[in-house]
């Protein structure tokens, strides 16, 4: 199959040029023109997917190249941008940035690549004029395969200003298809983790994404984007599909059981999830069931397994704390031995306590708010039996918190690292699987197959 839809990346030469502001403001201003906008985030942020699903109406995906690995990067792209008249896919760090020691992998030009996609490289322009030409040539020139078809100016101060960006950029060849002024509207509040996510600002999102369009859509030539856009190369790739990948795995197609109730958190403490989770799981033959641990005194009726992604449980511990009934629902459901997936802020909410306020006790652990950011790729390999996965399963995955658990790891841990360094992690106990690594299952989908098998046996 070939996917066609016309697609470019949004980069930059470093982290706080702007590329949130501009990729999700050129999402919000193509959608308004009546596009189907499909938006992507390179690599495993799950907060700036969230201002792209705000400004496109579509779920915002990622595209990682480490977690999934590059094979599935076409696949997964072509899934998301299924029936779109466009893509926009935003970069991560600078654009030749990639998992640490491995080169270019899971860089914003690997996938770049991968995508056969042109590149628009946004530029903070403050304090620098003439200088922006040998930046701009440096990043044309360092990868010809990377192919950069235009630059945004962001942050320019005046008309002089940019009058001098323009001239310099000439000798480059490379088109100027924007100029973006300072404008503190736009900006969006951060804090220990990055962007406060759309969950937690309601109204106050909608109103930056709709400062991000006007601003994109007064500064930058959006025809000129749309051009650069429809000359992205072909891919020859199928779009991904949960219910085929779980079909042609060994185990074959999904049982035609009823439908096994699984309960997903969600609300603004538990925002981080991937879409193609629940998307496996329901092929698999789940009824997928969101509630809100900050506002739902019980866990949905008949849920036959629990699934508790990342967020932040610290900046809400005492909004979960005061909620006992459900924390005591949770923990029986824990005891009964039902599978529990708890990744990252999930293995927190289950612990004793978190900064000296009692949570749902089924892990014997206590968790901790921290000065250290943990930050980076893992890979890793099961080391015990779990609804989630066998003994010696391998899964890349990646750690991003500043908390601590003590102890780091259970009587049966649930991961040993393999790099950057070798340590064991997490935690398996009856069907509790729970761990700081935060994983992608597009990449492993057997794991959403053995977690409903599970449900229907627990």
């Amino acid at each position: 199959m070939v996917t066609s839809v016309p697609r470019l990346v949004i980069a930059a030469p470093a982290s706080g040029s702007g590329k949130t502001t501009v990729a999700t403001g050129l999402m919000a201003a193509l959608t308004a023109r009546g596009l189907a906008v499909s938006p992507h985030k390179v690599g495993p942020d799950y907060i700036d997917p969230g201002y792209h699903a705000l400004a496109t109406g579509r779920v915002g995906r990622n595209l990682d190249a480490y977690l999934c690995g590059p094979e599935l990067v076409g696949p997964l792209f072509a899934h998301g941008a299924r029936g779109c008249d466009i893509a926009v896919v935003e970069g991560v760090m600078g654009l030749y940035d990639g998992a640490a020691g491995e080169g270019e992998s899971a860089s914003t030009a690997h996938v770049a690549k991968l995508l056969r996609a042109p590149v628009v490289l946004v530029v903070d322009a403050s304090s620098q004029s003439r200088s922006v030409a040998a930046l701009v040539h440096g990043f044309v020139t360092w990868d010809p395969e990377v192919r950069v078809g235009g630059v945004i100016l962001n942050k320019v101060a005046s008309d002089r200003h940019e009058a001098l960006l323009r001239e310099a950029l000439d000798s480059v060849g490379v088109p100027v298809l924007g100029v973006l002024r300072r404008a503190a509207r736009v900006e969006t509040p951060s804090r220990h983790l990055g962007l406060v996510p759309v969950a937690e600002r309601g109204a106050a999102a909608v109103g930056a994404v709709a400062a991000m369009a006007a601003q994109v859509e007064a500064g930058c030539d959006l025809e000129g984007l749309v051009a650069l856009a429809r000359g992205a190369g072909a891919l020859s790739c199928a779009a991904w599909d949960a219910a085929e990948v779980l079909s042609s795995s060994p185990r074959g197609a999904a049982p035609a059981d009823p439908l096994v109730r699984v309960a997903v958190a969600g609300g603004a403490a538990f925002t981080f999830s991937y879409a193609e989770h629940s998307e496996l799981l329901a092929a698999a033959g789940a009824e997928v069931v969101v509630f809100d641990p900050l506002r739902d005194e019980e866990l949905p009726d008949g849920a036959r397994g629990l699934v508790i992604g990342g967020g932040f449980p610290e900046v809400y511990a005492s909004e979960l704390s005061a909620n006992e009934p459900l924390r005591k629902a949770v923990a029986e459901l824990a005891l009964s031995g039902a599978p529990v997936a708890a990744e990252c802020a999930g293995l927190l909410y289950l612990c004793r306590e978190l900064d000296g306020l009692p949570l749902c006790g089924v892990l014997d652990a206590s968790a901790r708010m921290s000065e250290r950011l943990t930050l980076g790729y893992r890979d890793a390999v099961a080391v015990t039996d779990s609804a989630l996965a066998a003994a010696g399963t391998r899964m890349r995955g990646h750690e991003f918190h500043r908390t601590l658990v003590e102890p780091g790891a259970g009587a049966a841990p649930a991961w040993g690292m393999r790099a950057p360094e070798r340590r064991v992690e997490g935690f398996v106990q009856r069907g509790v699987h729970a761990s700081f690594l935060h994983t992608h299952w597009a990449s492993e989908p057997g794991v959403a197959r053995r977690f409903l098998e599970r449900c229907r046996t627990s």
